[in-house]
């Protein structure tokens, strides 16, 4: 079994809720997130972050506006939608369910005895 793969589905799972956590902090920037994510150590792509928040953005979670730039294009800023604030609420909930049981199963992981 491939360590890599299972630590990279780990790190996909979460990766949404993280992403829809640094834009409810305030408008963001898409290079943002992706400094704000390497400073956690959950290195994401522009390949992978742009379509993320399109998705996101078509299912009305987020927002954007245009703001002109001094050094280059317009830059788009993403905001949360109300809507966005709903599901985000919903994530959050099931991310402290599952942090609180994965907690459990790990903290007592050294109380398994086997029986051989």
């Amino acid at each position: 079994m491939n360590i890599d793969n299972t630590q990279s589905q780990m790190r996909k799972g979460v990766l949404e809720f993280c992403i829809l956590s640094i834009i409810k902090q305030g408008e963001a920037y898409p290079s943002d997130i992706i400094e704000k994510m390497k400073e956690a150590k959950l290195d994401i792509l522009e390949g992978t972050l742009y379509p993320l928040l399109t998705r996101l953005k078509n299912a009305e979670l987020l927002t954007y506006r245009w703001v002109e730039s001094s050094s280059g294009p317009p830059r788009k800023y993403f905001s949360m939608t109300e809507k966005g604030e709903g599901f985000y609420k919903e994530l959050e909930a099931t991310w402290n369910e599952l942090a609180n049981a994965v907690h459990q199963l790990t903290q007592n992981n050294t109380s398994f005895k086997s029986i051989t």
